[in-house]
């Protein structure tokens, strides 16, 4: 049955009554927004790591004009993204709180909690085209057939490195592979002292990067029909390789690291190789620091198998099912893509659209960056989607991945073998026994 969207109207019947009118030209509502007393929607999400996104559009350009165009009081609360699962947690026990919550990756457990966000994709795309596969895969359960969130954006994970440090040990362009990674990387601490700032921590980043190193390996947690693969030769050689690179170019410190210290160590220049996004060389730009001259973007780092890293930031909104003003919450996401070239310029390319066509010009924009020096620096970004992939790949995000994902099961094999606290072979058993736990788990659930 449709939807209802105003009293004894479904959406379906509104489609067809507003078809000839201001829907066939693009501009009526996916949501049927009826006038009245003030309405309010709060949302919450992180506090975005180019803060001009936040204090210079979203809170105050989009969501304001957003807000006085459909008589609703906006009420966005930020917080940092280490926050966000406990907060969301919070609410969903209390079965009260915001009516958009935003994640950074896939929030497939919470399917039960939230409703199903197909009408708007249906709505975006009818306006804009298809999605990426990378959104599909990052928040819909093929076995239910259920959108558990709607993706409006990703944000690529490249290298970054120093130019004049990896020029000094005969790598001008910087590592292309993990081989090169290993042997430039242990030149440059041998010679210069500098460290490669690769996390081995249980937070985001490692996250990331321990699934780009697996993947390029050809190792993955499951296989594309939701096996539990862990457990491979692959995974093994990937963790042989961790090692060594930890052994020869890293320090202990990595190990505490949180989602912002390899920022710190590359702007401190101390590191010679980070894997992140590009906040880095933009927080180098706005503060006008030397050392964002020599910090260059990379391609993900190619290995035996293939050239892979996740995305670095899935953006996910989720409407709670106790959401106090859904209609409002689904009618901004559709309004947000429609608006969605200002917030890729606001996020200085750090916001990447899962509906390509609402940044048509996005490769010219990236390859001629007046900020940026040289301005081509972030060209290299151009064919980020032959290389970036969804967390659960080669599947889905389910939710058994989005709990071994959240309790860091990944990186903590990773940092036992680098510890000598395991073997590769012990830890890889010991991983794939604890995947299998949360997997089955979710079996049931």
């Amino acid at each position: 049955m449709a939807r209802k969207i105003s009293q004894g109207v479904s959406r379906r019947e509104f489609v067809k009554i507003a078809g000839a009118g201001t829907l066939a030209a693009g501009m009526g509502p996916a949501f049927l927004y009826q006038k009245g007393p003030q309405k309010t929607l709060k949302i919450i999400q992180w506090s975005h790591f180019v803060p001009a996104y936040d204090k210079e559009w979203f809170d105050t350009v989009f969501t304001k004009q957003w807000g006085e165009k459909h008589n609703t009081n906006v009420i966005v609360d930020h917080i940092s993204l280490t926050e966000i699962p406990a907060r969301a947690a919070a609410e969903v026990s209390a079965q009260q709180g915001h009516d958009l919550c935003m994640f950074l990756s896939p929030p497939a457990a919470y399917e039960k909690q939230v409703i199903d966000h197909r009408e708007i994709y249906e709505e975006v795309q009818r306006k804009h085209g298809k999605p990426i596969d990378l959104a599909v895969k990052s928040t819909l359960n093929p076995k239910t057939n259920k959108y558990f969130a709607f993706s409006d954006s990703y944000v690529p994970d490249p290298g970054n490195w120093r130019k004049d440090l990896w020029s000094d040990v005969g790598y001008p362009n910087g590592p292309d592979n993990y081989d090169q990674l290993l042997d430039g990387a242990r030149k440059i601490r041998q010679k210069q002292g500098n460290p490669c700032g690769i996390g081995l921590s249980q937070e985001l980043d490692t996250n990331m990067a321990m699934r780009a190193l697996m993947w390029s390996f050809g190792a993955s947690e499951q296989d594309e029909n939701g096996n539990v693969v862990i457990n491979s030769k692959n995974t093994i050689e990937a963790l042989k390789f961790m090692k060594q690179l930890y052994k020869d170019t890293e320090t202990p410190e990595v190990f505490t690291w949180d989602p912002s210290s390899n920022n710190r160590a590359m702007l401190a220049g101390k590191a010679s190789f980070v894997e992140n996004a590009i906040s880095i060389t933009r927080e180098a730009e706005v503060k006008k620091m030397d050392i964002g001259k020599q910090i260059m973007i990379s391609h993900a780092l190619a290995g035996p198998k293939a050239r892979l890293a996740s995305e670095h930031v899935m953006s996910c909104y989720v409407i709670w099912k106790f959401a106090q003003n859904k209609e409002g919450a689904q009618q901004f996401l559709v309004d947000f893509i429609d608006s969605f070239h200002d917030a890729f310029k606001a996020s200085g390319f750090y916001n990447f659209p899962c509906f390509p066509s609402t940044a048509p010009n996005l490769k010219e924009e990236i390859s001629n960056d007046p900020k940026a020096d040289p301005p081509d620096k972030y060209k290299v970004l151009s064919d980020v989607l032959d290389w970036a992939t969804n967390v659960g790949h080669p599947g889905y995000a389910t939710a058994a991945v989005d709990e071994v994902f959240n309790t860091f099961v990944i990186p903590t094999m990773f940092a036992k073998v680098a510890r000598d606290q395991e073997t590769p072979e012990n830890a890889a058993a010991a991983a794939e026994k604890e995947v299998k736990r949360i997997f089955d788990k979710w079996k049931t659930a």
